[in-house]
């Protein structure tokens, strides 16, 4: 699967790209993630991406053309165009399992006042917020996004039993969200400097299965339903 990332601070994903899982689904060629500078798409010698709002306001303004280029230059025939917004629809789990079927996704990472409404309506297929909240650019969305759908990709995990637990939890509805539930690892019992024990329960120390599948059902949640 491709990602290819529209943004003015290309050097915000340099440590993103170059840790953990991701660079190693990249060095294994099971993801692609390419990151364009939207400033080389101007044609002014100042490379303006923004400008102030007709009507007023406070603020700057993303400009259609540089971004309308930016995503005519490398938008392929089945590319997802997204843009990121806190305007946008939510982004959760069952949106990741939609992606992740893609082969082709450009996310263009919205900054200042917000885009030229032309960006919403003519270049981007769908906007997409990751919380209702406002942060200063997509950027850091747009990271969420590679990340939460790379990991839903076959070989990026690098453990197909651990990507089966977090298939759907509704059989037979695809994307529907996955099951999470209390997790604890040794020591057994943990004592504060309280003075108090924190014990782990002793149904996961039984070593019965069967209760053990039992408690992590009663105990857990849907993500992303």
């Amino acid at each position: 699967m491709k990602f290819d990332i529209i943004t003015i601070f290309p050097e915000l994903f340099k440590g993103f790209l170059s840790e953990s899982i991701i660079k190693r689904a990249r060095k294994e060629k099971l993801i692609e993630i390419n990151i364009h500078d939207l400033r080389d798409f101007t044609r002014d010698r100042h490379k303006s991406v923004d400008d102030k709002p007709f009507g007023g306001g406070r603020g700057m303004v993303l400009k259609v053309g540089p971004v309308y280029r930016a995503v005519s230059s490398i938008k392929e025939e089945k590319t997802k165009v997204v843009l990121l917004s806190p305007r946008g629809e939510k982004f959760n789990q069952k949106k990741a399992y939609q992606y992740s079927n893609l082969s082709h996704v450009i996310l263009i990472c919205g900054r200042y006042e917000g885009v030229d409404e032309r960006i919403i309506e003519h270049v981007a297929d769908e906007t997409l917020s990751i919380g209702d909240y406002v942060l200063m650019g997509g950027e850091l969305p747009a990271m969420v996004i590679v990340e939460a759908v790379s990991r839903l990709i076959p070989g990026v995990l690098g453990n197909s039993e651990l990507l089966k637990e977090r298939m759907p939890a509704v059989p037979g509805e695809k994307g529907r969200g996955f099951q999470e539930f209390p997790q604890y690892t040794r020591p057994e019992i943990f004592k504060s400097k309280e003075g108090k024990e924190w014990k782990v329960p002793k149904t996961l120390l039984s070593g019965n299965h069967r209760k053990i599948k039992k408690w992590r059902k009663n105990n857990s949640r849907i993500i992303g339903k």
